[in-house]
């Protein structure tokens, strides 16, 4: 098990390019499977969880050209359907719980897809109720071992239809939306997610030859076609990676440049910090933050205190809430976090409590935070990362911290953010990998 060392209170000063959106790229890299020609897909971040992706397309059959580490063609021009059967398969899909969108590609291609339960972080029930319903609709049948914890769609034939989604699930209308384009007829997906990860997939499928009409809005309209296209598609930048950058920048007295972080896909998350007090300054595909002594945090306009949720897009992601809540501990000023989708991702606050934040954690949900005003620095600490996004939450205290700091199971991390203690050194971080 690997670990950070981190000497704390060193401000940062300089530039930073945000890496591929990670959950755009889980997405992108699935539905080249709807094709046999070859697709090309382009800022492709080099991390775990993707990496193990498309280490599993190759096992099933998938040529793999990898040019750079970000950047990849593939060609499904064969499927090796046994290999949907083996233990190998069970055991590497259920490692990574991106790779359930494996389904929808393969029940439109080949009219049926198995798939064991999938992991990923340990954060509350993540129900998958929403993807089989989406394909029991289209015509598919959805069958369960309990024993096995396997999960088998088939279907003769595929129809489109109309659906109201039970919930705005990402993850579920992306699989929806890749067996529908290949699916004879119209289908109507409502309340569909519409996060930029799901504008980018319906572009990429549209460029293929696929016709969605409805792209960023929560209806889509889609007309099914027989086959589709290669293409060459570039991944937008990670908005959680550039969210995590400007907490980061704030909460550590740091004066930063984050590049190309095309504010115009953020959606709500610069207003959301400007709201915890932070400067920024949008300079075209630029971010400038620059250097605080103190921020603080607004309150709702009857005095209240100001209360930061998760809400499906173009509410505020939930990815960032745990970035959210560390920055709210330096801050001048309280505020209410409520994780409404997640009833385990509040947990990680005890390791902060020991850092010396005051946190109450109201319920599973909910965390108060009043804030330190930068007046008395966090502790330095030995801990563990929970998961991808608390642990990036807890690499930024630990930046802001005095003394050292170690974090392990940075494995965790590593899943989701590409190369971060070499990107953070190059501006002034001190953070060693032991």
């Amino acid at each position: 098990m690997n670990s950070f060392e981190i000497i704390g209170q060193r401000p940062m000063n300089g530039e930073i390019i945000p890496q591929g959106a990670k959950n755009e790229a889980l997405q992108v890299i699935c539905a080249v499977l709807l094709t046999e020609e070859t697709v090309t897909i382009n800022n492709i971040p080099d991390i775990l969880d993707v990496n193990n992706l498309i280490l599993l397309l190759k096992e099933m059959g998938v040529e793999i050209q990898r040019h750079t580490p970000n950047s990849c063609s593939f060609k499904a021009a064969q499927i090796n359907l046994e290999y949907l059967q083996s233990v190998e398969f069970r055991k590497r899909a259920s490692s990574l719980r991106g790779s359930i969108m494996i389904m929808g590609p393969l029940l439109a291609r080949i009219g049926k897809a198995y798939f064991p339960k999938p992991g990923g972080d340990k954060i509350g029930r993540r129900r998958l109720d929403t993807h089989f319903f989406g394909f029991e609709k289209l015509g598919a049948r959805f069958e369960f071992n309990p024993d096995e914890i396997f999960y088998t769609v088939h279907a003769d034939a595929l129809k489109g239809t109309y659906m109201l989604l039970d919930e705005a699930s990402v993850t579920g209308t992306a699989n929806i939306i890749m067996a529908a384009v290949l699916t004879h007829g119209t289908t109507t997906i409502y309340n569909a997610a519409c996060e930029p990860y799901i504008q980018q997939l319906c572009r990429m499928l549209t460029q293929m030859g696929a016709k969605i009409i409805g792209i960023g809005s929560n209806l889509l309209t889609i007309t099914g076609v027989t086959t589709l296209n290669g293409c060459h598609h570039t991944i937008l930048p990670d908005m959680i990676e550039v969210g995590s950058f400007i907490g980061m920048a704030a909460m550590t007295q740091s004066e930063i440049t984050i590049k190309d972080a095309q504010p115009e896909h953020l959606g709500i998350i610069p207003l959301a910090f400007s709201r915890m007090g932070i400067q920024m300054e949008i300079k075209g595909n630029d971010i400038f933050i620059p250097a605080q002594k103190q921020y603080t945090i607004e309150t709702f306009i009857d005095g209240s205190i100001m209360t930061i949720a998760d809400a499906p897009w173009p509410g505020l992601t939930p990815d960032l809430l745990s970035v959210f809540l560390v920055v709210a501990t330096q801050a001048k000023g309280s505020v209410l976090i409520h994780q409404k989708m997640f009833e385990s991702r509040l947990f990680f606050v005890d390791k902060l409590i020991d850092m010396g934040a005051r946190i109450i954690l109201c319920d599973p949900h909910r965390a108060t935070i009043i804030g330190l005003s930068q007046e008395t620095p966090l502790r330095g600490s030995v801990m563990t990362s929970p998961d991808i996004r608390a642990g990036v939450a807890l690499l930024i205290a630990a930046l802001s911290a005095q003394g050292k700091s170690v974090i392990h199971n940075i494995e965790q991390i590593d899943r989701g953010y590409q190369n971060i203690d070499e990107r953070l050194n190059k501006i002034g971080a001190s953070i060693r990998r032991i």
